[in-house]
């Protein structure tokens, strides 16, 4: 942990003209009016002059902490790939996910909209649950949907792992092939459940099939770990057998053999020579699960099958307040590296520009020249220009929070936030629970500034009454099964 919260440290110590984050150099003619566009803020497109349309690869982990990685200074996990991806590519250390459970922070990814906006408020299970917690079925298919927008652009669209924009107890929810996909393979949705380690394998055979047709893809790489039920093989038990802890064995198993697949998504690219023309980003769809007692041992899930419990989920923040379920960065907070070589510098770190889920819509869309409708305005912005190297702490939109299944103590108490130029105020259940942080500054969110700063508290807390005007209040019957009662 003094490593990882080391490491913070000094890439917070920035001059004043902001984070180590250059150009790359020796820009080529046409790369150069890339960077011109990049800085007056024009979405690049392959008829723009610049590089073709880049490959696409999305990694979404599962559960998968800040800590979690090599490369941030973690005791005793090995992430080799990650930490491959991270020195050949740019890490962005103030990306925040719209939520601190997985299927709104999905939704918000696949329709650049904040997941409030489509009453997505929690994970999907049971339609009762759905019923009971004001949720519709499942992610309505008709709404404006990144691989759609992509695959009218010309790509080639897979999704293959984690779907859970409904749930396999959703017997009539709309497959993932109506969500804009050419071809998928998934688990937690309804129809059949691909294997969970299918997921690269048959990624890789998308990229060798894409490739031998001369198509750009985009694939939506879902990974299972580290959720629970864990699955640890026993070659990778084997290499952390000294650790003498058997929760810590499986944790850094699990973690290690989706790092090697990992590794053989980039063994691919390097292979068929696509690695300069493919952009790859790792992220995670929220913090790390809380660490359950001996008795959860074991756990079983319908679309997975049975496996090791939250006994075994270890997992870390890196220092941050909060795990899933929390608006607090420990549970939005989460890794996120891009790689396009010759294009998005190697080896540095952008530690001022807010991202947030949202914006990969229309930034992958800005990159792949994909025009977005005209009577659909994203919750994001386009953040191209911070990929190439043009790092800002100035954000035209602010970035919103609701989490309806806040209690009232623990770290799961904010039940809305919002994140605004360099302040976060987080509001709870209870009035009396207002926090007021200063980013990227207190990333930590240890000095809660609300009592001295009262006129920026009201001012937020105007902010999100106002949005909270614009959300529905249900979601559409359209994205309702035929299980609901009258």
């Amino acid at each position: 942990m003094n490593k990882i919260l080391s490491r913070l440290n000094i890439e917070s110590q920035n001059d004043n003209n902001g984070p180590k984050v250059t150009l790359i150099p020796k820009l080529t003619n046409s790369l150069f009016y890339l960077w011109l566009a990049t800085i007056f803020l024009v979405p690049v497109s392959v008829d723009a002059a610049g590089p073709e349309k880049p490959n696409i690869i999305f990694i979404f982990a599962d559960d998968w902490g800040w800590g979690d990685l090599g490369c941030h200074g973690h005791p005793y996990l090995k992430t080799p790939n990650l930490d491959r991806l991270a020195s050949e590519g740019t890490e962005f250390y103030q990306f925040t996910v719209a939520s601190g459970v997985c299927s709104p922070s999905r939704a918000a990814v696949m329709t650049g909209h904040f997941p409030a906006r489509h009453s997505i408020h929690g994970h999907f299970a049971t339609v009762e649950s759905h019923e009971q917690r004001q949720m519709p079925d499942w992610l309505d298919p008709q709404t404006v949907l990144l691989p759609r927008l992509l695959q009218k652009a010309g790509y080639a669209t897979a999704h293959f792992g984690k779907w859970h924009l409904t749930n396999i107890m959703v017997k009539d929810a709309p497959l993932p092939i109506n969500y804009g996909y050419d071809e998928y393979g998934a688990f937690n949705c309804s129809g059949p459940q691909m294997p969970v380690h299918d997921d690269v394998k048959r990624s890789i055979k998308f990229i060798e099939k894409s490739h031998s047709e001369k198509k750009p893809f985009f694939i939506n790489l879902w990974i299972h770990e580290p959720h629970t039920p864990h699955y640890p093989k026993p070659e990778f038990m084997k290499k952390f057998s000294h650790l003498k802890n058997e929760p810590d064995e499986i944790y850094a198993a699990v973690l290690a053999h989706a790092d090697a697949r990992i590794g053989q998504v980039l063994e691919t690219l390097d292979r068929l020579e696509l690695a300069e023309d493919t952009l790859v980003i790792f992220s995670s769809d929220n913090g790390p699960e809380n660490t359950g007692p001996p008795s959860h041992r074991n756990t079983d899930d319908e679309s997975t099958g049975p496996g090791f419990g939250s006994f075994a989920s270890v997992g870390t923040t890196g220092g941050h307040r909060g795990r899933k379920r929390s608006l607090l960065q420990g549970g939005i907070g989460v890794p996120f590296i891009a790689r396009w070589p010759g294009q998005i510098a190697a080896g540095k770190i952008d530690d001022i520009t807010p991202i947030t889920a949202v914006d990969l819509l229309p930034t992958f869309c800005a990159m792949a020249g994909a025009k977005l409708p005209v009577d659909y305005t994203p919750d994001g912005v386009d953040q191209s220009a911070a990929l190439f190297g043009k790092p800002s702490s100035v954000r035209t939109k602010p970035i919103f929070w609701q989490w309806n299944s806040a209690s009232k103590r623990g770290t799961n108490w904010p039940t809305l936030a919002v994140r605004e130029g360099k302040w976060k105020l987080l509001l709870g259940k209870d009035p009396q629970q207002i926090e007021l942080f200063h980013f990227p500054k207190d990333r930590l969110e240890a000095d809660n500034l609300q009592a001295t700063q009262k006129e920026e508290v009201e001012r937020l807390k105007t902010m999100l009454a106002d949005w909270k005007t614009t959300l529905p209040d249900m979601p559409s019957n359209k994205c309702f099964s035929t299980e609901r009662t009258k």
